[in-house]
């Protein structure tokens, strides 16, 4: 499969040394060779298998069939092909979206990769079978003019996105003076606190009603999520900062912990159910686990079937009582999760100390100039931090503390 006339192009020059390759397809143009098939042409040879072979492929699938591979990163190694099944898919999905009390007429907003799990059961097999609607944005930079347009009532964004609707918002809110400053500052002291009594069970601050007429709805309704009922937050870290942000506005935040390996979700956090800071409780019909080591263990339909083509790594991941060892480690309170770090980040410091570097990279990111940290000190004698800077945050941070610079690079020389 290729794009273009200019990518089929790299594939006709050794295609002598592809003695196995049968058809190119081509998603946009056409080609004289035979053996290339413009999209169309591809279609239509769908119109030549009958009904009946097409019946039979469907009635040798059997629900431990691979359905899908997924890769990973490879950040700590070569990439590996996880093979997710159709009981997998199917089973997850379910289970995941009737969580979510998704169904009929819940509508979703697709930009991420498909190659990515999480787009995968949210965007596209959870819809299929709660009977909800996909819009697929019409690209990145386009999300925030297209989430005003669909309007979704589930909307699920990487801690990059909402970090990104922060620093914009934050950034508009930095021109506001006088009595709107002061009412946006103390609807949101009344929306954070609003936000943790809700997680308690308890009564909502005074006034909040009228928090929410005043500033919480105008900001739900200038960001498109005004019919939204969940919002949440995967595939990587978010900072408590920006939780705390969008909590103190009116827009809980539902972190949703898993990996690839168990076709997306381990656990979910719930509008009924959820602490900032905590990735919520374990899916119905899964099981969870913390190992002596402190790492975090799942076990249930939706655990992968192995790496294709590599069964020590498999070994090494499902354990012979079926549990899925994540890498990463945690803690379970009162039925929450809260994840604390990965095994293989762990620093050994020259004094033997065991020191957890997202707790503390956590901590610099929520100083507001800082838009990423990484902490280093593996068998030396103190910590380090590489830093770097919010280019969006700079104007602000340079008013307030009266500094000169003017450009990310003197910035970060300025004391």
């Amino acid at each position: 499969m290729v794009e273009n006339a200019a990518q089929l192009a790299k594939f006709l020059e050794i295609r002598d040394q592809l003695p196995e390759l049968r058809a190119i397809v081509m998603f946009q143009g056409d080609h004289a060779d035979e053996r290339v098939y413009g999209w169309k042409d591809f279609l239509a040879l769908g119109d030549k298998v009958d009904d009946a072979t097409l019946q039979q492929r469907i009635d040798a699938q059997k629900p431990d069939d691979t359905c899908t591979y997924i890769y990973t990163s490879g950040t700590t190694g070569d990439p590996k092909a996880v093979m997710i099944t159709h009981d997998n898919i199917t089973w997850t999905s379910r289970t995941a979206l009737e969580l979510l009390g998704a169904g009929d007429g819940d509508r979703m907003i697709s930009y991420l990769p498909m190659s990515h799990i999480a787009e995968q059961i949210v965007s596209l097999h959870g819809p299929i079978v709660e009977g909800a609607c996909t819009a697929f944005a019409e690209s990145l930079d386009a999300l925030g003019d297209n989430l005003k347009e669909v309007r979704p009532t589930i909307f699920l964004a990487v801690p990059r996105v909402w970090e990104k609707i922060q620093a914009k918002m934050q950034a508009a809110a930095a021109g506001n003076t006088g009595l709107k400053k002061k009412i946006a500052a103390w609807a949101r002291g009344i929306g954070l606190r609003g936000g943790y009594a809700m997680q308690q069970d308890k009564p909502l601050p005074l006034f909040w009603s009228v928090a929410d007429k005043l500033v919480f709805s105008k900001v739900r309704d200038a960001l498109g999520l005004d019919q939204c009922r969940i919002m949440i937050t995967s595939a990587a870290p978010i900072s408590k900062s920006t939780l705390e942000f969008f909590l103190s506005l009116g827009l809980p935040i539902m972190e949703v912990y898993g990996m690839s390996e168990c076709t997306g979700p381990a656990t979910v956090s719930l509008p009924n159910a959820y602490r900032t800071g905590w990735v919520g409780r374990v899916m119905d019909g899964a099981e969870l686990k913390i190992a002596e080591d402190g790492e975090i263990c799942m076990r249930g339909r939706h655990v992968f079937k192995g790496y294709y083509k590599n069964p020590a790594a498999t070994a090494e991941t499902i354990d012979e009582d079926g549990w899925l060892h994540s890498g990463d480690i945690g803690k379970i309170e009162g039925g929450f999760l809260k994840i604390t770090d990965r095994k293989k980040d762990l620093i050994i410091t020259a004094g033997g100390e065991n020191i957890a570097p997202q707790v503390i990279e956590g901590k610099l990111k929520s100083i507001s100039v800082v838009s990423q940290a990484v902490v280093v000190g593996d068998r030396r004698k103190h910590l380090s931090a590489l830093l770097t800077l919010d280019e969006t945050k700079l104007e602000e941070v340079r008013r307030e503390s009266g500094s000169s610079a003017s450009t990310v690079a003197a910035a970060a020389e300025d004391d």
